[in-house]
């Protein structure tokens, strides 16, 4: 999918009909006003940082911080070097003389590489995170106030499960909205709230840290957790679908990679201290959601309860890509009430059946994050570029796509196994 076509319009009518989506068809088509770097910097910042970083100390914890520390600057290194594949490849192909005139997404980028099975494919995995990310949002939510309200059934339910159900039908309204535009305002509110929450949080463990006895803490731990330590730093750095827009976006393109690469290490930096702040002030004590080591002060209700607040508006934001795909391929393009609806329930459901926040994000960011943000952007850039690479490339490339996975296939299998203890 990367070409421009022109669209038949009715002659019925001035009106012009809206075509029925294609294989071909852009997924994003409007025209945006370019952004500085600056913004640019701030959108790389805010499509990467989400609720995940609320699970690295607890995450530090079962790998040691230190290795918690390597696979940060160790995933964030990988990430920046395969967002900028795709932007390399993007370029490649639109500069070409191949007719691609127009690839504004991941999924465009697919399909003109791979045609539909690469369209199908991004699809796939796109929706796959997307619904995991808020899946993992219910659960922060219900085992927060779980946490805050100190029960453990409500009304024949588990606390749980009736905060979980609660927040349905709301959730039913919101994801009823057709258009962002209305929803748009939230997603500031939700990134003044998640830096507000974060910084609360570094210095309640700073403060913690010097005034208790400081617990015991290890540097290194078994293979097995570092596997399950990998899936959610991935799942903290992925971002990797917003790149090529941001690309699109910025005025001067020539320095989008200095641009990313320096919003890349901003946020590596933050996530080493984060986790490690964290861990270091509570040690084996560290909860799954850090904001639950808080206690029950003013602040740390407030902090927690701006953090539910955030992720209940944040929720249908994250779908909408998963809409936008879904009704492309069932319900033409068209929007669909019941299918939103179903998507709802579906992801209601498994979020019931997943009791820990962290160990939910290691599974996403191992089974499919990995897939999404190593395996195809090297196989993209692979596929296009192969007649020109050298040896070192072709190595870079194939390696990399390897490496995501073996981390997917055994980060996958060690989190299953973490959510299978947690269950028992």
């Amino acid at each position: 999918m990367g070409t421009t076509r022109d669209c038949e319009a009715g002659s019925s009518s001035q009106e012009v009909r809206k075509p029925v989506p294609r294989e071909d068809t852009p997924l994003l088509g409007e025209t945006k006003p370019l952004s500085s770097q600056t913004k640019t910097f701030a959108n790389v910042f805010i499509a990467v940082v989400g609720a995940g970083v609320l699970g690295l100390p607890y995450a530090f914890k079962h790998t040691g911080w230190l290795m918690g520390v390597l696979m940060i600057f160790s995933v964030s290194a990988l990430t920046g070097h395969c967002m900028m594949l795709l932007v390399y490849t993007r370029r490649k192909l639109e500069t070409s003389d191949n007719g691609f005139e127009t690839i504004n997404s991941f999924g465009d980028l697919g399909f003109v590489v791979c045609g539909t099975v690469g369209r199908i494919t991004v699809d796939i995995m796109i929706i796959l995170s997307q619904a995991g990310f808020c899946v993992g949002y219910l659960i922060f939510m219900a085992n927060t106030l779980v946490y805050l309200f100190d029960r453990t059934r409500i009304l024949g339910l588990s606390a749980k499960g009736f905060f979980i159900w609660s927040c349905f039908p709301f959730q039913l309204g919101l994801n009823s909205i057709a258009t962002l535009t209305h929803l748009a305002p939230l997603s500031i509110f939700a990134d003044v709230v998640d830096l507000g929450a974060m910084a609360l949080v570094m210095i309640d463990d700073v403060v913690v840290f010097m005034k208790h006895n400081r617990p015991e803490v290890m540097a290194f731990g078994t293979l097995s957790v570092f596997f399950y330590g990998i899936g959610v730093a991935v799942y903290c750095f992925e971002g990797v679908g917003m790149v090529l827009p941001l690309e699109s976006e910025m005025k001067k393109k020539e320095n989008f990679g200095k641009i990313l690469w320096l919003s890349i290490a901003f946020i590596a930096v933050m996530y080493g201290g984060f986790g490690v702040l964290g861990y270091f002030a509570f040690g084996n004590q560290t909860k799954d959601i850090i904001t639950s080591n808080l206690g029950n002060g003013f602040v740390s209700i407030l902090v927690q309860l701006g953090l539910c607040i955030n992720l209940f508006f944040t929720f249908p934001l994250m779908m909408h890509p998963v809409y936008e795909i879904v009704e492309r391929r069932f319900w033409n393009g068209e929007y669909c009430l019941w299918l939103r609806w179903l998507l709802v329930l579906f992801v209601s459901l498994v979020a019931l059946f997943v009791p820990n926040f962290t160990d939910f994000l290691s599974l996403v960011g191992s089974s499919v994050c990995c897939g999404l943000g190593f395996v195809l952007p090297n196989v993209f850039h692979l596929l296009v570029f192969k007649e020109e690479m050298g040896w070192k490339w072709w190595c870079s490339d194939i390696g990399i796509a390897i490496l995501g996975v073996v981390l997917g296939v055994s980060g996958t299998w060690y989190a299953v196994l973490e959510i299978i203890s947690e269950n028992n």
